[in-house]
């Protein structure tokens, strides 16, 4: 079958003076019915081209799935006299939500189906459950699309009933006021999905029943509605990339005027919770690392801060949780998470002690304040994901729950260490690995994946994955990059990566590889790269610098038209990302994108074997960013390795709804790399 040709339309796009031809622009239009075309013959070259596979796919598939415990149900939470959980049935590809009252003995009240409610759909996804502080109503917000625009839903728990009210076209965020009959939702701008308006709708009273009580007229910032862990406080959090501004409201008095808890300032973040008569308080106000403070609820403006924990140079805090007897928190140092542990007594404090070499931890979900037990997470690239109470005077751990592998896992049989790179600027760069040990030669033969982000300061920890054991037990090593432009080893990582440093993402990738290679991991004709959405930016940006460097990269919902995108105010995200990528419309910034920008600088040259996925409704990184990319590309390039493209055409950002659906779209990923080392039989 001949690789899809896609018609050229020639469009100048012209800013500072300087044009560009752009001759797939006229690919934007998913209602044109020739895009459509297009995507389903790109889509019918990918199963042609990987029709030898096919079978080998099922294979991955069942053999993904078959590790799944598919009677499975997490480990349940104490709050308002109930045990809280989800679980999932045998065969059943969503959760159902439900909640035991006062005793995990006593019988189950089953609060949402998502498997009822989503047959017949070929997408579907509940964004979570609120349940009203009253107990008898559940909202939930669905999606069908994947476009991430969802309706709010009603369940009377006390009839069981469905209702047939709701509340269109919103985030999917949302809070009860304590009365159980106000809901605060937020509401995104239809064009650019932007979150921007804040709603107060009053229960059984009609969707014309809610009144607008804020808006984000701010173009770069969004807003969403919580409550406090006290429940005491509805908190409205506006956030740009740079600057937060946060209003508060008793939540005993919903039709009340909220107030501002502290003014926005350009570069000054902060997120605040509450405990007695403070609002507890993480911010980067002189502290680029964050601290924490607190201030009085009567007067919380900036003036009034009183720090509790100090700024570290060497340290981030990423996150907090308060009880009556403690303060928790959670840290990064040297590129690895901690928890802390400060009792309010004055005695000396302690942190948990993780025994990996390289992992994650975090503070998983603790409603309760009257308690000595700390909830958390963990795990590595060969532990399993695990929940653990610990109690934090005896110091006693218990494990709760540790994610059970099908068909057995040995964890001795495979090792995990991290070594560091040196990037083109003398800084070392942390990379964390996982292979197979009897599969493993340090000669230089084995297939390797190297993964990674990079972008909006998200953190890539180590995790484990059962899905990733189909890689490993057949030889392959997999391998995380952490680069900066996420906060892996602290804020300045982050900081070092983005606006007109975001060639430091690149290159830190391109130096990782580099080294995996002088140190005998693996070899460029063995070595693969996978990223997605803005690491999937980072894909098109190193193949065009160094493509002889991977035998094959799988890009996923890549961002890859940078400049065109972020000159579309219309675009969704655009107008919000301004202080991550910069804003084109300034001549310094445009040409420093245009430096790097995937669509902007694909050559005629040879290029790795390439596997792009997209999805027809993402709004995120639109469809047709993807579907230019690989048209461009087949049109330049002078090689005959494989390019494909596969569109979901059915799903967004995500891809496919269900735990199981989207193992599908793994075992192509995983069956294209393993065609290109020539393991498929």
């Amino acid at each position: 079958m001949q690789a899809p040709k896609a018609k050229k339309i020639e469009k100048v796009l012209e800013i500072h003076g300087h044009k560009r031809i752009d001759p797939y622009y006229w690919m934007r239009d998913r209602e044109n019915p020739e895009v459509i075309e297009y995507l389903e013959l790109e889509n019918n070259y990918l199963k042609a081209q990987m029709k030898d596979t096919a079978s080998f796919q099922e294979l991955l598939f069942e053999e993904m799935k078959g590790r799944i415990k598919e009677d499975d149900q997490s480990v349940p939470y104490f709050k308002s006299g109930y045990y809280w959980y989800a679980r999932y049935e045998k065969g059943g590809e969503y959760p159902i939500y439900c909640r035991k009252m006062g005793s995990l003995d006593a019988e189950e009240e089953i609060l949402l189906n998502v498997n009822e409610l989503a047959h017949g759909k070929s997408y579907f996804h509940v964004a979570g459950i609120s349940v009203s502080p009253d107990q008898k109503i559940v909202a939930f917000p669905v999606d069908d699309v994947g476009r991430r625009i969802y309706t709010i839903q009603f369940k009377n728990l006390e009839t069981g009933e469905l209702l047939s009210e709701s509340i269109p076209e919103i985030t999917g965020n949302m809070a009860w006021a304590a009365d159980s009959k106000h809901l605060f939702y937020s509401k995104q701008d239809p064009e650019t999905l932007r979150s921007f308006q804040i709603f107060r709708y009053e229960f059984g009273s009609g969707s014309n029943s809610s009144v607008l009580i804020f808006e984000e007229i701010d173009e770069e910032f969004t807003c969403q509605v919580h409550k406090s862990k006290s429940e005491e406080y509805l908190f409205i959090h506006s956030e740009s990339t740079i600057s937060s501004e946060m209003h508060f409201l008793k939540a005993n008095d919903p039709t009340g005027e909220f107030k501002t808890l502290q003014e926005r300032i350009p570069y000054l973040e902060y997120a605040a919770d509450h405990y007695k008569d403070h609002f507890w308080i993480r911010t980067n106000d002189q502290a680029q690392n964050f601290k924490v403070v607190k201030a009085p609820v009567s007067n919380p403006q900036k003036e009034n801060w009183e720090d509790f924990i100090p700024h570290r140079e060497t340290v981030l805090i990423e996150d907090f949780d308060i009880f009556s007897g403690f303060f928790v928190s959670q840290e990064r140092s040297n590129g690895l998470t901690q928890i802390h542990i400060l009792p309010w007594d004055g005695s000396p404090g302690h942190a948990l002690h993780f025994e990996d070499e390289t992992y994650t931890a975090w503070i998983s979900t603790n409603p309760e304040y009257e308690t000595e037990i700390l909830r958390f997470g963990y795990n590595s690239l060969v532990s399993p994901s695990s929940v653990f109470d610990y109690h934090m005077v005896t110091k006693e751990k218990t494990l709760l729950k540790q994610q059970e592998v099908m068909g057995g896992y040995n964890q001795e049989a495979y090792h995990s260490e991290r070594i560091w790179a040196k990037a083109q600027d003398e800084v070392m760069v942390p990379v964390s690995l996982v292979y197979k040990k009897e599969l493993f030669k340090k000669d230089g033969s084995n297939p390797l994946l190297l993964y990674a982000y990079g972008s909006y300061g998200f953190s890539m920890d180590a995790y484990f994955s059962s899905n990733r054991l189909s890689l490993l037990d057949r030889g392959f090593v997999f391998a995380i990059a952490h680069i900066r432009g996420g906060e892996d080893l602290g804020r300045h990582w982050y900081e070092e990566g983005k606006l007109l440093k975001k060639r430091n993402t690149f290159t830190d990738f391109i130096s990782c590889a580099d080294y995996l290679i002088q140190e005998n991991y693996t070899c460029p004709s063995h070595l693969y790269a996978m990223g997605g959405s803005a690491g999937g930016l980072l894909m098109g940006a190193v193949i065009n610098f160094k493509p002889k460097l991977f035998n094959g990269v799988i890009a996923s919902v890549p961002f890859v038209d940078v400049v065109t995108t972020m000159l579309d105010e219309s675009i969704p995200l655009t107008t919000g990302e301004f202080k991550e990528w910069g804003n084109p419309k300034e001549q310094e910034f445009y040409e420093y994108m245009l430096s790097y920008s995937p669509y902007d600088n694909i050559e005629e040259k040879d290029y790795p074997n390439l596997l792009v996925t997209s999805g027809l409704h993402d709004s995120q990184v639109q469809f047709w960013e993807p579907t230019k990319w690989v048209a461009k590309l087949r049109d330049l390039k002078t090689d005959n390795n494989l390019l494909l493209l596969h569109t979901n055409m059915e799903a967004g950002h995500g891809g496919a709804s269900g735990r199981f659906n989207s193992l599908k779209e793994l075992a192509l990923e995983y069956a294209f790399l393993l065609k290109l080392e020539g393991k498929i039989g």
